[in-house]
């Protein structure tokens, strides 16, 4: 685990540097990695918290490096990942560009993208490729972006490194989370760049890994509804998180609440009355 000091520019590749925000904590891990791509005109992806210190950091390395920010890329709206964009787009006329959530809880309610991507949509360079793969799950309008030279994904927070990433209804959805990550298995990577942690250099494995625990748990809920009976979210979450501090429980809450939700739609089980249980 290298060391995250806010501020400073770590050199990741030919193309990509990153700077770390001050908002590390529990949901944040050491920070929000901000990602700036290219060397004559840059591309920043995710700018992180409405951090004034953070922004001026990276208006700083762009003009340490004589190169205009052309573009701010986002992968999602939630509070510690686009809220910047503003800051950044006054201070360089960059174009925002992202997609608005189905869902406006916890999310930035400020983002306005002069660009609205779809999956597909691309920015093209002299220097570098970046594609848009719509990878919904954690957020409805969750984008990853594809460095096409490098085989390098910058995933948000798709996938994050050293832990899984909380999927909260309503915008988040299990079943399209895991299903986009059956997607990434198609793709030709080499690298990851996560929003937390470190560069990931083992890309299928760790994909195999997320889908591997999401089915574990998965079947961990369906095994302790067998064992219980109809019961509530509140009295299952305990019994399927029994590995996870209580203090934690409410956060695992609603990453089950996801999983009976896939469940449910799969007619695997049912709700009544506020209980659930396994379908006939």
């Amino acid at each position: 685990m290298s060391s995250f000091i806010p501020g400073e520019v770590v050199v990741l590749s030919q193309r990509v540097r990153r700077i770390t925000a001050p908002n590390p904590g529990m949901m944040t891990g050491p920070g929000t990695n901000t990602y700036l791509v290219g060397n004559r005109e840059l591309a920043v992806i995710d700018p992180g918290p409405s951090n004034r210190e953070h922004i001026e950091a990276i208006v700083r390395t762009a003009d340490a490096m004589h190169a205009p920010i052309r573009w701010i890329l986002c992968t999602h709206t939630h509070l510690d990942h686009s809220p910047g964009a503003n800051l950044l787009r006054d201070l360089t006329d960059a174009s925002v560009i992202g997609q608005i959530a189905r869902h406006p809880n916890a999310q930035d309610p400020l983002f306005t993208p002069d660009q609205h991507w779809q999956h597909g949509d691309f920015l093209q360079t002299d220097e570098f490729t970046l594609r848009a793969i719509h990878t919904p799950g954690h957020a409805s309008n969750h984008l990853c972006f594809l460095l096409d030279e490098e085989e390098l994904l910058f995933t948000g927070d798709h996938i994050m490194e050293g832990s899984t990433v909380v999927i909260a209804p309503p915008d988040g959805d299990m079943k399209a989370y895991i299903d986009a990550l059956h997607g990434l298995k198609q793709l030709p990577l080499r690298h990851l760049a996560p929003a937390h942690g470190n560069r990931i250099d083992n890309p299928q494995q760790i994909i195999e890994a997320l889908i591997w625990h999401r089915k574990m748990r998965e079947n961990k809920t369906l095994d302790r509804m067998r064992q219980l009976g109809p019961c509530s979210l509140e009295t299952l979450t305990p019994s399927v998180y029994d590995e996870v501090p209580a203090f934690l429980h409410g956060i695992a809450r609603m990453s089950l609440l996801a999983h009976l939700l896939k469940l449910e739609q799969e007619q695997t089980v049912r709700q009544q009355d506020g209980h659930w249980r396994i379908s006939d």
